[in-house]
């Protein structure tokens, strides 16, 4: 194969791909689509408008935390505690460690010890910490409450939500009355 030859297949391919360029360019300027400034369309619904229609839809169900802490007991709570430890002390005497004191945790406003440093989530969450509170977050943190630095995975099963929450109520100088 000698140069012009290959000077031939090198032009083929180059007009190839200009002529693909120009004929885009050429098919835009011809075809012009003009977007919506808001995409979709909206649904009319007989008798309700779509803004009642979405929120009756997002209505969350309330658990029945009577059931869930009855499924629990207090030795178990006490095994499952076992993985929380090498993070929080429950001792009525403990330290804050890499997460706070969970001593007297029932029923106290979340984010209140006053020598640990809180996220931001946490630090500003202003609720108590009741038995759904407690159920909630420990399903998993995170998602729970977002931005937390507790990195735990959180517990699956009701019944080791319900053991632990049931041994952090006793470990307390007031235990509260389980619902």
């Amino acid at each position: 194969m000698d140069s012009f030859e290959l000077n031939k297949i090198i032009a083929a391919i180059l007009m190839v791909v200009l002529l693909v360029i120009g004929l885009g360019k050429i098919a835009d300027s011809i075809f012009h689509i003009n977007k919506p400034d808001s995409p979709g369309y909206k649904v009319e619904i007989e008798g309700q408008s779509t803004v009642k229609a979405f929120e009756s839809t997002s209505i969350v169900d309330k658990i029945d935390i009577a059931s869930i802490m009855a499924s629990g007991n207090l030795a178990d709570g006490g095994k499952i505690f076992k993985k929380c430890a090498s993070c929080h002390s429950i001792k009525k005497d403990g330290r804050n460690k890499i997460g706070p004191l969970l001593y007297n945790v029932v029923g106290r406003k979340v984010g209140s010890v006053s020598d640990y440093k809180y996220s931001k989530a946490l630090g500003s969450y202003g609720k108590d910490w009741t038995f759904e509170e407690l159920n909630g977050f420990l399903t998993k943190p995170s998602a729970y409450l977002k931005g937390t630095k507790m990195a735990y995975a959180g517990l699956r099963k009701e019944t080791d939500r319900a053991s632990i929450i049931i041994y952090l109520n006793q470990n307390s100088d007031n235990p509260k009355p389980l619902p």
